[in-house]
């Protein structure tokens, strides 16, 4: 598998069309191929953002950037923990089915806004494909938004899809033999964080300025003409109750936000 970053000027709130900077930097395609983009320049073209120190949505005075930003999560989590449950003052969410720091919401590379989650990752990842797809006048062609995410009891960030788009998001193993012919009975391979994290490696977290990677000669990816189907979509969530860490999520002190489901 072959990964490669794309180096692109700094992407600011001047920046208002996430398609004039992909035919900037991106001038060819091969069949067969993922692009992954960060949900941060996705975010920056629509608008997506908030200045640190504003007032929140309901016009409510704050008086400092973390109130601001503990309203921000709350508004943009399903169910969130507060930052002072933990001794680096920072808040876990959850939020589209992933359990996420902050609402996804960051300030890196914000350039003195908080930058939020796209509007519809979904529908980007959808018309992103559509566009490329025709641009290039390409059959198979792949689309990832990636978000970072830590990972418990591990040090250090990998990536995630937040959205995905041109091919089947999982591998079924499940009643596959292994090497000694016993019957698999869990096991699924997640193709699209798996290229997530493959593109979040060659991508960076801090100054590289490369937000887009495309990905080529991938195994294991079985490309569809459609955009996800909601049985797709679906696919790729677990109910809390059914989730292998069930008894560490249920028991956590969630609170309710304010983004719907």
């Amino acid at each position: 598998m072959q990964v490669k970053a794309i180096k692109t000027h700094k992407i600011t709130s001047e920046d208002k069309d996430i398609f004039k900077i992909l035919d900037q930097y991106i001038n060819s395609l091969e069949e067969n191929s993922v692009v992954a983009i960060t949900s941060k320049i996705i975010s920056i073209t629509e608008g997506k953002m908030v200045k640190m120190g504003d007032i929140d949505k309901d016009k409510q005075s704050l008086t400092s950037r973390d109130s601001l930003k503990d309203k921000l999560i709350e508004d943009e989590s399903e169910y969130f923990l507060e930052r002072s449950g933990n001794k680096y003052n920072v808040a876990f969410s959850i939020r589209n089915n992933l359990l996420v720091v902050s609402a996804g919401i960051d300030e890196s590379n914000g350039n003195g806004y908080y930058i939020l989650w796209p509007k519809d990752a979904q529908q980007s990842a959808n018309k992103i494909r559509e566009y490329l797809r025709k641009k290039f006048n390409l059959k198979n062609l792949g689309i990832i938004i990636t978000d970072s995410r830590t990972i418990p009891l591990r040090w250090g960030v990998t990536g995630a899809a937040i959205s995905y788009s041109g091919f089947k998001p999982l591998k079924n193993y499940i009643g596959s033999p292994d090497l000694f012919g016993r019957a698999i009975e869990h096991t699924q391979l997640n193709i699209t964080d798996a290229l997530a994290t493959s593109a979040a490696l060659v991508m960076g977290e801090a100054d590289e300025g490369t937000p887009i990677s495309i990905i080529t000669d991938i195994p294991m990816v079985e490309f569809q003409d459609n955009n996800p189907s909601d049985e797709e979509l679906k696919s790729l969530k677990i109910e809390m109750e059914d989730d292998l860490y069930a008894p560490l999520l249920k028991n956590a002190p969630w609170k309710k936000g304010r983004r719907k489901s």
